[in-house]
């Protein structure tokens, strides 16, 4: 009976309000905003390129059988097109009895189950249709981004984060009821203003409650976890729900679940409140000059170019070499979903142990080697162990990037974080708005395989640029401050005789950084 009694004394909302400044819940209001727009950003994927085919198949046996009916003499039947299934059905006077034509029997739309498409010229040409559909997210949020970082500076994360709820829950009704390419544009491009606000302020919010560089360093790989189950549900959810139950399912279920995140954040982050930084923040432009930034900025962008490249032009190359199905063209990155959220979780923690630095430039060299390997694929089968590479080292790149990005601001700049996640955020979409729009371009030009051979020199190249990141300088007035006894701030220094606590003693404690 007592548990019974304590059960019926529970309240939900009593607790949260309670609850409310506990840097978990807060760490799990993050996780749960960026695991459904990354859903969002990934349900997509296998949707898209068979969706705007058969759209595109659909208008042209409207034209053709537009023209054959004025042809045909009167009282013949004729062929009606449904978008719903994808079929040709006839119809006509029910005094005819005329059989229906020859030419419209034969006009059938391509069915994109296990045959392969009718169109190859066409297939090729959605390249770059798809392409920049895809690009449109990341360049919106890409121009977004450097208005929302100083904005956070003036009136906090909680408002921000919830603007980005609103906009994400609107973007994802579009994309339910859109029927054409116009308004899916619009949709995709109105999520990157969504994804703006809540990942820049979702990183930072952790960055400001999370100060010592360990446990932000795990606070952030867990997030991230939060971003790759986002991209490992996102594409088999897309495809098997695309292919069994239709286009509007998969969205109205991530309506109702940012529905949930949108309550949770009202309950406990209250964005009606605004509450500024309590000092101000390194300018935005300071920032971008700063080289190790670019260098950390860098390795975020060539790194998910890779897996960007790949979302729009993958699954075309599966239907037009493999005959693939609808829902293998989202089952196909099943591998690199998986391995991304194993990586994330892995090296939230372990790249802090083994130097962040290191762990960036493995993790962009095995970026480049798995991603020239893919074209070698001749089933989905062959696909797995390419894919699980490219998702696992991604991971390793992104676990150790984000977190050095709030390092070097607490190193060399004011601790203030809205700015440089802003900048993190802008090299996550800068990979997102070129890797779509020029990899499609190129794919449809060279060819998918020298696609994928050219990104992955790319990355390879890149790799070495991380061995600067080993033992950044600091600004010395910074170290002074950050070595002050009554400093409330403790960060870790790298160097390679150990690791010292500043702002508590100087003694050092010989972990293997390095």
């Amino acid at each position: 009976m007592g548990r019974l009694d304590a059960l019926r004394q529970f309240n939900l909302l009593k607790w949260l309000r309670e609850e409310r400044q506990s840097r978990k819940l807060i760490l799990f209001i993050v996780f749960v905003a960026l695991l459904l727009d990354n859903m969002l950003l990934t349900v997509v994927v296998p949707i898209i390129p068979s969706y705007l085919y058969n759209l595109d198949e659909s208008t042209d046996v409207v034209l053709k059988n537009n023209t054959l009916s004025q042809q045909s003499p009167p009282g013949a039947f004729n062929s009606i097109v449904s978008l719903y299934d994808n079929t040709v059905r006839s119809s006509g006077s029910n005094r005819s009895t005329d059989p229906v034509p020859s030419a419209l029997a034969a006009t059938e739309l391509p069915q994109n189950s296990s045959s392969c498409p009718q169109s190859t010229k066409k297939l090729h040409n959605e390249n770059v249709k798809v392409g920049m559909l895809f690009a449109s997210k990341a360049t919106v949020q890409l121009i977004t981004n450097p208005f929302i970082g100083p904005l956070t500076n003036r009136i906090g994360y909680q408002l921000p984060i919830f603007a980005g709820f609103c906009i994400m829950f609107l973007s994802t009704i579009m994309f339910a009821f859109s029927s054409s390419y116009a308004l899916l544009f619009l949709a995709r491009s109105l999520q990157g203003v969504g994804s703006s606000c809540s990942s820049v302020a979702g990183m930072g919010m952790l960055a400001s409650v999370y100060t010592d560089d360990e446990e932000r360093g795990h606070a952030i790989g867990i997030a991230l976890g939060g971003l790759a189950l986002g991209v490992l549900v996102g594409p088999p959810f897309g495809s098997v729900m695309y292919d069994f139950v239709g286009k509007t399912a998969p969205f109205l279920i991530l309506a109702f679940l940012a529905v949930f995140d949108g309550a949770l954040q009202l309950f406990v982050l209250q964005p009606t409140k605004v509450e500024p930084e309590s000092q101000k923040g390194t300018p935005l432009l300071t920032l971008m000059k700063d080289p190790y930034i670019l260098i950390a900025a860098g390795a975020i962008c060539f790194g998910n170019m890779a897996i960007a490249m790949l979302e729009p032009t993958l699954p075309i190359w599966m239907m037009e070499t493999m005959c693939a199905r609808k829902w293998q063209l989202g089952v196909a990155f099943l591998p690199a979903s998986i391995s991304y959220l194993i990586g994330t979780n892995i090296f939230g923690t372990l790249a802090h142990k083994m130097g962040r630095w290191l762990c960036a430039l493995i993790g962009i060299m095995v970026v480049g080697i798995s991603i020239i390997c893919v074209p070698f694929a001749t089933d989905i089968y062959g696909l797995i162990l390419p894919n699980f590479g490219v998702g696992f080292a991604i991971g390793m790149v992104d676990s150790s990037m984000m977190p050095i990005m709030g390092y070097l601001v607490d190193l060399r700049h004011v601790s203030v974080y809205g700015s440089v996640y802003a900048i993190a955020d802008v090299a996550f979409c800068m990979g997102f708005a070129l890797g779509p729009s020029i990899g499609g371009s190129i794919a449809e030009s060279i060819g998918f395989p020298w696609l994928m051979t050219i990104i992955g020199i790319v990355d390879i190249f890149f790799a070495p640029l991380c061995l600067f990141l080993r033992n950044p300088p600091g600004q010395e007035e910074k170290i002074a401050i950050l070595m002050d006894t009554n400093c409330s701030m403790k960060t870790r220094s790298y160097s390679t005789q150990g690791t010292y606590y500043q702002g508590e003693n100087m003694d050092p404690e010989y972990d293997d950084y390095d």
